[in-house]
């Protein structure tokens, strides 16, 4: 085994010996346990010198007769890695400046092109407004406690001794019936009641309220009161519904009467 078959172990790992110097070096590898265990041992620093170039290669082939050569060529290799590395992390590191830097001026362009009034601009929220009838105009049916659309029989009366004017609106349901209904020029203030009385002379209490002094479809005010109420009756077996005023005696005087 000759010196020179030993410093054939680097130039074999780094692949620069030519086809013969390669088939005479793998024929000593196969009896020579000494180089097997050398090429061991270069396997990782192929790995490490895969990037350097040509010059650096031939360097390497002394190290097998200068071991501190190969320590300094792995250094050298290790810091222009470093070096490398950094560079790529700087560039990297200004690229993401010059986007930031990009970003920021085309959103402030986009910003002039829209304008301040475009940028404000925000959804309008329009909250319904409850207009109370005007005196004298017909009801549109029961709105406090009662439905919003108008529906079944409307039946209409006005008292000639007190004023007052009631509009029901009579829906037949599988309970009885609902008793939709307004009163105006209902002064106050008083307590009432609304009273169904059927055909067979029986009489029920369905309602009762409180009016304030300043009333319903008066002067002084002139939204109409609205309500509801129910009875257990069918609208066949209504005689007549009356709303009555009820003094602090109980004693009560009827208002209007309203026959269906």
């Amino acid at each position: 085994m000759s010196r020179a078959d030993h410093m054939d172990v680097a130039a074999y790992a780094l692949g620069v010996l030519d086809e013969q110097d390669t088939a005479r070096f793998e024929e000593h590898l196969a009896t020579c346990w000494a180089c097997a265990a050398e090429l061991e041992t270069m396997v990782p620093v192929v790995g490490l010198l895969s990037g350097i170039d040509g010059e650096t290669m031939t360097a390497l082939e002394q190290t097998a007769t200068d071991p501190r050569l190969l320590d300094r060529t792995l250094m050298a290799v290790r810091a222009d890695r470093r070096r490398t590395r950094l560079r790529q992390l700087l560039a990297t590191a200004a690229a993401v400046v010059v986007l930031g830097g990009l970003t920021a001026i085309g959103f402030h362009s986009v910003l002039e092109d829209v304008g301040p009034t475009d940028v404000v601009a925000e959804p309008t929220v329009t909250t319904p407004v409850d207009v109370p009838p005007t005196p004298g105009s017909p009801p549109t049916g029961p709105g406090i406690g009662g439905p919003n659309e108008v529906e079944g029989d409307q039946v209409t009366a006005t008292d000639a001794t007190t004023g007052v004017k009631a509009t029901m609106f009579l829906v037949e349901r599988d309970y009885g019936t609902q008793i939709n209904f307004s009163l105006g020029r209902l002064p106050g203030p008083r307590t009432c009641r609304l009273v169904v009385v059927r055909a067979d002379a029986g009489s029920e209490v369905v309602s009762t309220w409180s009016v304030p002094e300043s009333g319903y479809g008066t002067n002084t005010r002139a939204q109409e009161l609205e309500l509801t109420a129910a009875t257990a009756a069918k609208k066949d077996q209504i005689k007549q519904i009356q709303v009555q005023s009820v003094d602090a005696r109980g004693v009560a005087s009827p208002l209007v009467t309203v026959k269906p």
